[in-house]
């Protein structure tokens, strides 16, 4: 039986200091407002009495992590608060990790709790669909991208609570000894590329790439709007192993000790939804080297192996042929950009001579500096180091060019140097199957190394991105943080990668949850996920370090009951399969077809199946209207509002409202306009314009990234 119990806290003001961390922002009960009674951040939704406005929902949202070993189960605990007198729908734009695998979601209303069932994902709308329309409580679970998620709720009453939970099972990140969860917390306004000739044009054996929109909901602008959005997160850490520094850079924690091995770990208060959490652990003395854990479902065992191979391997001894790549867009601007800078002057200082190297910058246009690698002179570093120092952020993020051209090789069977890829960017575009399409398709010898800069990056296209070109994901989130991780990134790059690995299993048949096995590089783990309906014997794991063999082996016997390993089996295996499609192994078609019956056998939310679930009886009265509203996000810390967005001339508000109110039909809104309003009371009516002025313009630009 599942339960559940409601802790209510001090409120969340957004206008104010963060007190409380709960619940959603605790004002009186009230009725429809006109712009200048609203002094806190707030979207409003107009109602059809004119000059007076509903608030939108409100979603806070509570994360509990249990980590056990290599594996974390959190659950997400989302209230929607309906603080109008309307009838609402309430649509939530929303990050998770990007290999979560998610596989619960839950109404909980008192002691009563209705269960969501995986469907395909047209099916799963429709029956949401329904729901909504007879009036009955309802929420969807779709996803828009695999670190991209929809939380719809319908028929939420006025001035009421409803309380959503999604659970989903994730392995922790592991490199150079030290573990780390990370929480994405926000949604960031993502850049709409303009389409290139490749994103429609049909490839050979019938493949084609497509760019698909991403979800824009309305965006607080923090100048004005203050924030909103309050987050709650306590992470209950097993290690498995004698526990050294534990510690979160992006956040203030309270740590209480359990034991040696355990700690519960929570932030000292609410914090907005503005920027990513991340905590880490390293275990005191040697890390575990090797790990083997094991589940067993339905008659079928699931293995889940790590082993980190020696870091005593020797340099390759060759130069290097490295281009570097940093994003100048708008999005960078604020404390995103002088972090870029000072990670790409980093790298420059790391070359030595015999070493070639090249810099490009882009936004939506691009500086090729050198036009190719050149060499590590005194006087090309300078030249380098000051075309970096006067880059300024600005405009839009047109990837796709300039990671083509740092790939363009000419010189492919050059054995003289490692060719590399440093591409330093938030990672925030909409068109990630274009950049993937480029990489897979064009990276030969190169090998491509991500670094995520900023409070929100895009893990997603940053993790894929260096699957894709055999390299590694590096992420700086705070300035305090650039010189320990470029550490690490160099360390790594200056070592050879451990290649040509193969994992089989001696004494049983088993199936490996992907046939792309990465390259490692110093510090990293090979992990792997098996699947068989008797697994017995030992998991051997070959490979090269240089030219050198490697080889370990794990006996299967001694492996650790873990909870949770089948869900990262399946999970892991759907991303193996939309990988097959990238690499043009397989159609779209054919990958989706077994996308979806895996993701129904093991209930897991896909690109092919949703989570519903659905109240048996209506909520809402017979002919009452019903509103859809996208509840706000926060501006990712540390961004520039203007950058982003822009500036806007004067428009024509009442026209607008009065188009949008004949547009509406009279049972139910399908149309309506929103308005971001200022925190404050002073000069109310002026800011009051500039706050609808923005979000207007968002919206009219359906939030898309334009020249500053």
């Amino acid at each position: 039986m599942f339960t559940t119990s409601i802790h209510i806290r001090k409120p969340f003001i957004a206008s104010t200091s963060l007190v409380g961390s709960f619940l959603f922002l605790a004002k009186a009960a009230t009725a429809l407002v006109a712009i200048n009674d609203v002094h806190s951040g707030s979207l409003l939704i107009k109602d059809a009495q004119p000059g007076l406005f509903a608030e939108a929902p409100k979603v806070a949202t509570d994360y509990t992590t249990s980590v056990a070993g290599p594996i974390a189960r959190t659950i997400v605990t989302q209230q929607f608060y309906n603080p109008s007198d309307q009838w609402v729908e309430g649509v939530y734009v929303f990050p998770l990790p990007d290999h979560a695998a998610v596989d619960s979601l839950k109404i909980v209303e008192g002691t009563r709790v209705i269960i969501g069932e995986v469907k395909e994902k047209q099916q799963a709308k429709a029956i949401y669909e329904e729901a909504k329309a007879s009036g009955k409580g309802a929420s969807l679970l779709e996803q828009q991208r695999p670190n991209l998620f929809t939380n719809s709720v319908a028929n939420i009453g006025p001035h009421e609570k409803v309380l959503i939970q999604i659970e989903y099972q994730e392995q922790l990140h592991q490199s150079g000894g030290t573990y780390s969860l990370r929480l994405p917390l926000v949604a960031a306004p993502r850049y709409e590329a303009k389409p290139q000739a490749t994103t429609v044009e049909s490839q050979a054996g019938g493949f084609a790439s497509t760019t698909t929109a991403v979800p824009q909901p309305p965006v607080l602008n923090p100048a004005t709007d203050g924030v909103s959005n309050p987050v709650s997160i306590t992470v209950n850490l097993d290690a498995g192993f004698t526990l050294g520094d534990v510690k979160s850079e992006t956040h203030q924690l309270d740590v209480k000790n359990k034991s040696d091995e355990a700690k519960v770990v929570s932030l000292t208060g609410a914090v907005p939804a503005d920027r990513d959490f991340e905590l880490t652990w390293k275990a005191k003395g040697v890390a575990p080297q090797a790990g083997l854990f094991k589940e067993r479902v339905n008659n079928h065992d699931y293995l889940l192996a790590f082993v980190t191979p020696p870091e005593t391997a020797p340099t390759t001894g060759l130069p290097r042929d490295i281009t570097f790549v940093i994003d100048n867009s708008g999005s960078m601007a604020g404390t995103s950009m002088p972090q870029a800078k000072q990670s790409l002057l980093y790298g420059l200082s790391q070359l030595k001579a015999g070493d070639q190297f090249n810099v490009i910058r882009f936004d939506n246009t691009m500086t090729n500096l050198f036009g190719g690698t050149v060499a590590a002179t005194e006087d090309n570093l300078a030249k380098a180091r000051n075309f970096v120092e006067n880059i300024q952020a600005h405009g839009g993020t047109e990837m796709v060019a300039p990671m083509r051209a740092a790939l363009a090789d000419l010189t492919p069977d050059d054995k003289t140097h490692l060719r590399q890829v440093v591409f330093i960017t938030d990672g925030e575009i909409s068109n990630e199957q274009e950049l993937f399409s480029t990489i897979a398709g064009a990276h030969g010898r190169t090998r491509v190394f991500m670094v995520g800069i900023g409070s929100a990056p895009n893990t997603y296209l940053m993790t894929h991105a260096s699957q894709l070109g055999h390299g590694t994901y590096t992420q700086i989130s705070e300035p305090k943080q650039l010189n320990a991780r470029m550490t690490e990134l160099f360390g790594k790059i200056g070592h050879p990668v451990i290649t040509d690995l193969k994992v089989q299993v001696m004494g049983s048949s088993a199936k490996a949850s992907t046939d792309q096995l990465p390259d490692l590089y110093r510090g990293e783990p090979v992990r792997v996920l098996l699947e068989g309906e008797a697994l017995s014997g030992e998991i051997l794991i070959t490979g090269k370090i240089g030219n050198q063999p490697w080889q370990t082996k794990l006996p299967i016997a001694k492996a650790g009951a873990a909870i949770g390993v089948g869900k990262l089996w399946a999970r892991d295996r759907i991303n193996d399969l939309e990988t097959a499609v990238t690499l043009r192994q397989m159609t779209s078609e054919q990958s989706n077809s077994k996308i979806l019956a895996l993701a129904l056998e093991q209930h897991l939310v896909s690109s092919q199946t949703s989570l519903v679930a659905v109240e048996k009886s209506p909520r809402r009265p017979p002919g009452v209207a019903l509103t859809r509203a996208d509840v706000p996000l926060n501006l990712p810390a540390g961004w520039e509002w203007e950058k982003v967005f822009g500036t806007s001339p004067a428009i024509d508000t009442e026209a607008i409202y009065e188009k949008a109110q004949a547009d509406t039909p009279s049972t139910s809104v399908a149309a309506m306009e929103q308005v971001a309003l200022p925190q404050t009371a002073t000069d109310g009516q002026l800011l009051a314009i500039l706050g609808f002025v923005f979000g207007l313009f968002g919206i009219s630009l359906r939030r898309r990234k334009v020249l500053a």
